[in-house]
């Protein structure tokens, strides 16, 4: 097997792939597909996410300052894929893809009803770093779908069909290979578990 230089480039996949909510005043509420994010900070809790200045929803969040960060399931491909293809100065998108709108608590655009979680921001600075410009932001609240609660109020949300971009290509999850801690698990508690075959379940990395 053979490594072939390519040249520098994005290739760091796969990725969520989620739909950001954004508005400025005397503005509608528009959606912008957004693969360029990630978490930042756990304490405070912060995530970011990269958009061209010359995207429409770059001045909305940038005006704003706020954003809601819904993530998508396999039920919102279309969606997804339609509000990266086209533009809010063109189109409502919320209309053509039947989303829902439900407000907010902490900022004062919508969030995506049919997602199951949304996250709402408060940008804290933003960087300007050549074809897009990064925007970090503070988490200033957390909503989950109670469809995917147990009787003991745990959140199972690799139930939900989560999306994620793959170069090009949009995939759910497949199947779980480890839960967070499995390669140092002892070996008395791999066994209790199943074995080995069957304990693997996504594996989380910090």
């Amino acid at each position: 097997m053979a490594k072939i230089n390519f040249k520098p480039g994005n290739m760091l996949y796969p990725l969520p792939a989620v739909l950001v909510s954004c508005c400025d005043t005397g503005t509608s509420p528009n959606l912008l597909t957004v693969a360029w994010t990630g978490t930042v900070c756990t304490n405070p809790p912060m995530v970011s996410i990269s958009v061209r200045p010359e995207r429409y929803s770059y001045s909305l969040i940038k005006n704003s300052g706020e954003f809601v960060v819904n993530l998508t399931t396999k039920d919102l491909a279309f969606a997804v894929d339609y509000c990266g293809v086209r533009s809010g100065r063109d189109v409502n998108k919320w209309e053509k893809c039947h989303l829902t709108m439900v407000p907010a608590d902490t900022v004062s655009c919508p969030m995506v009803a049919e997602s199951p979680v949304n996250i709402e921001c408060h940008v804290t600075e933003i960087k300007e770093l050549g074809s897009h410009h990064m925007f970090l932001a503070e988490v200033t609240a957390v909503h989950v779908d109670d469809t995917y609660l147990d009787e003991k109020n745990s959140f199972h949300l690799n139930d939900s069909g989560l999306l994620a971009y793959s170069h090009g290509t949009y995939f759910t999850l497949g199947d779980a290979l480890g839960t967070f801690g499995y390669s140092v698990q002892k070996e008395k508690k791999r066994k209790k578990a199943g074995g080995d075959k069957n304990y693997h379940k996504n594996p989380r990395h910090n």
